[in-house]
């Protein structure tokens, strides 16, 4: 309720300035019962009507308020009125000035007052005696206004700059999670091309070879139907793994780990039982590899397994290996097929997927095709946490 009645008051400006005007209309009220400061019924209302109306638009018009009300100070220092307890007006458009606007504008507005002050010093001094005490508490006052005004318009600009702080940060904040979110979804697609391309290529193999065994080997056709049902279920496990991971409400647990270098040997067989004869060798002493890392070698070796696969040719074989040195990971898979001269239908995307996977952890990725024929992947994959 609080809440509600402040929003609907900070969008009533005039009604809230006049309410903080009301005030001076109080003390005023005693002026216009007694008829002191020598002045009618009618001159005391007219300028202190001229002195206090304007307040209503205070902050609405500060500048062009404050004009006014020293216009008719002026004008009541030329007519020879003295001073009202309306004329607290002026103290009130020097902080409305200062505090709203620059400092250039403040200290006009505070050199109005003072020489209202010194006009009005000078004026009434000779009628009530030295005046000195009185210029001494004005300029006091006036500086004290003044310096109020400065602190408040320095304290709505450290908050404004807290409040743009803030946006940016949030903007910052926005444009970091889209780009988080990018990035995840680019991992996703070279996740889903890695397994996709593979398993694929290898249940068209399964499916060539069965097609082809059906009418003279039963018994081979029966084991390319099997490998070809294998590779299936190996592919919708991991095709349900990924599209798990984008299941916002999904807490059903944890998925199946990700494949890493200990799953080399089973990846080999599967591309050996779709007919590829493949050689599997290993140099060094496995390093403690990070989940990432060992990720990152085994879709390394998929994906040339499977461009050999799919761009071979017949009576293909193709080479891994792994060495182990204290640095790094070096992957080295060829093969003797047709290399660069296997057809390419420009829309793959996997020695790109290898690039961007070893450049996440500083390595390099070179694949060309091998002197003499066939084609050759080398890759590097730093162990370094620094590197």
């Amino acid at each position: 309720m609080v809440g509600r009645m402040w929003e609907w008051l900070r969008g009533k400006t005039p009604l809230v300035d006049a309410f903080l005007a009301a005030p001076l209309v109080f003390f005023s009220l005693p002026g216009f019962l007694s008829g002191a400061y020598g002045m009618s019924f009618v001159q005391y209302a007219v300028v202190t009507v001229g002195l206090l109306l304007p307040l209503v638009l205070r902050r609405t018009f500060p500048r062009t308020v404050f004009a006014v009300i020293a216009l008719v100070s002026c004008v009541q220092w030329l007519a020879d009125v003295v001073p009202l307890p309306a004329n607290i007006a002026l103290f009130m458009g020097l902080y409305t000035v200062t505090a709203g606007f620059t400092l250039r504008w403040g200290i006009a507005a505070a050199l109005v007052v003072e020489t209202g002050a010194v006009m009005s010093t000078y004026s009434y001094s000779r009628e009530f005696g030295d005046g000195r005490s009185s210029f001494v508490m004005l300029t006091v006052m006036i500086a004290g206004v003044w310096l109020l005004g400065l602190h408040m318009r320095t304290r709505r600009a450290y908050l404004r700059s807290l409040e743009e702080r803030a946006e940016r940060l949030e903007r910052e904040r926005d444009a970091e999670v889209k780009m988080a979110m990018a990035a995840e979804r680019a991992g996703i697609a070279r996740e889903l091309h890695d397994v996709v391309a593979h398993n694929v290529s290898v249940i068209v193999v399964q499916a060539d070879g069965a097609s082809y065994a059906i009418e003279h080997d039963v018994d081979r056709a029966k084991q390319a139907l099997e490998a070809i049902s294998t590779t299936g279920r190996y592919a919708l496990g991991e095709m349900r793994r990924l599209l798990g991971v984008l299941r916002e409400d999904d807490d059903a647990g944890a998925y199946a780990p990700q494949p890493g270098v200990a799953e080399l040997d089973d990846l080999v067989g599967q591309v050996r039982a779709s007919g590829l004869p493949v050689t599997f060798e290993v140099a060094g002493t496995p390093p403690d590899l990070s989940q990432g890392r060992q990720l990152t070698v085994f879709r390394i070796v998929q994906e040339a397994l499977t461009n050999t696969l799919k761009h071979g040719g017949p009576r293909v074989s193709a080479t891994v290996r792994l060495d182990y040195r204290w640095d790094a990971v070096e992957i080295k898979v060829d093969d003797d097929g047709r290399g660069a001269a296997a057809a390419d239908d420009g829309r793959g995307h996997g020695l790109m997927g290898m690039r961007e996977r070893a450049a996440v952890y500083g390595g390099t990725v070179r694949a060309a095709p091998r002197a003499g024929g066939g084609f050759e992947v080398q890759a590097r994959i730093p162990t370094g946490e620094n590197e």
